[in-house]
């Protein structure tokens, strides 16, 4: 791809910085990013916009194992 072979043991951040790939990283946050902008431009009264204005303050996290949790309920 860039004139390298395995044999010439270069680093793969070399190659992919010589090629102009961006990072997986970068790729995720644009795509949520992106998502929050379509987000944003519904209107308020979109089920998805009322779950932004919800308060949730008041609710408190279950302290414990999570897994003694479940099984209670299935007993």
């Amino acid at each position: 791809m860039c004139g390298y072979t395995r044999k010439d043991r270069m680093r793969n951040e070399y190659i992919q910085k010589k090629v102009g790939v961006a990072p997986i990283e970068d790729k995720l946050r644009e795509s949520r990013l992106r998502w929050f902008g379509h987000l944003n431009r519904r209107p308020i009264e979109a089920p998805v916009r009322k779950i932004e204005l919800l308060d949730f303050a008041h609710v408190q996290k279950e302290e414990g194992d999570q897994r003694r949790h479940d099984k209670k309920l299935y007993e």
